[in-house]
């Protein structure tokens, strides 16, 4: 798994948290473009409410259902931002045991008032049915699902697991199914530990005894 692709499979906030890897230049925004956000999107798609499509456009009637063939823009990138540094200042808070900032609850909070989702009612010709819908910019509309599946997160009791990849330079948040896991993906930190070890040992079998 390439550095630069966005590690994905946790929680989706978490998943958000994690595109702000280190790097030996410091922090990485993998959600730096509309472009990357895009493709994060698309990558997610399944797990947000309303679906996503990195490329095509939108066919007549799509405007109501969701933000299919909408492409961010610069301004889209603001309030994802926003979210993912209000969950990360949560999240980091509660690995310290610490109080959450309070600041950064207010910001979820605000995040989803800013894009309600209402269960829009139809009928699909045998049953009423009900479709959760969001108005506004595409960005804020994405903010406030990210940030409502925040609180879902940060709300469960599984809370209590989350933990920080042991590798070395590596600042990925993941909750563990099994509380031996150390390693926020056994491709990228735990290969790399593995290999690691396995020369460390080597290098200390070759040194000259004295």
């Amino acid at each position: 798994m390439s550095e630069s692709e966005p590690l994905t499979g946790e929680a989706l906030a978490l998943d958000l948290v994690n595109t702000r890897p280190l790097s030996g230049d410091g922090r990485v925004d993998l959600l730096a473009t509309p472009r990357q956000l895009s493709r994060w999107l698309a990558l997610e798609a399944d797990r947000l409410e309303e679906g996503h499509a990195e490329e095509g456009h939108a066919e007549e009637g799509d405007a109501e259902e969701g933000h299919a063939g909408e492409e961010p823009g610069a301004g889209d990138l603001i309030p994802v931002h926003a979210v993912r540094g209000h969950t990360e200042a949560v999240v980091r808070a509660l690995l310290d045991a610490a109080e959450p900032p309070a600041a950064a609850l207010r910001g979820l909070t605000e995040a989803q008032r800013a894009a309600p989702a209402v269960r829009e009612l139809g009928w699909d010709g045998t049953t009423v049915t009900a479709v959760p819908r969001r108005t506004g910019p595409l960005g804020v509309r994405v903010a406030a699902a990210l940030a409502e599946a925040a609180v879902d997160l940060l709300t469960d009791p599984a809370i209590g697991r989350l933990k920080e990849c042991e590798a070395d330079g590596c600042v990925m948040v993941f909750l563990p199914a099994h509380p031996r896991r150390r390693w926020c993906s056994p491709a990228r930190c735990g290969n790399r530990a593995r290999v690691a070890r396995y020369y460390q040992r080597h290098s200390a079998a070759r040194e000259p005894r004295p």
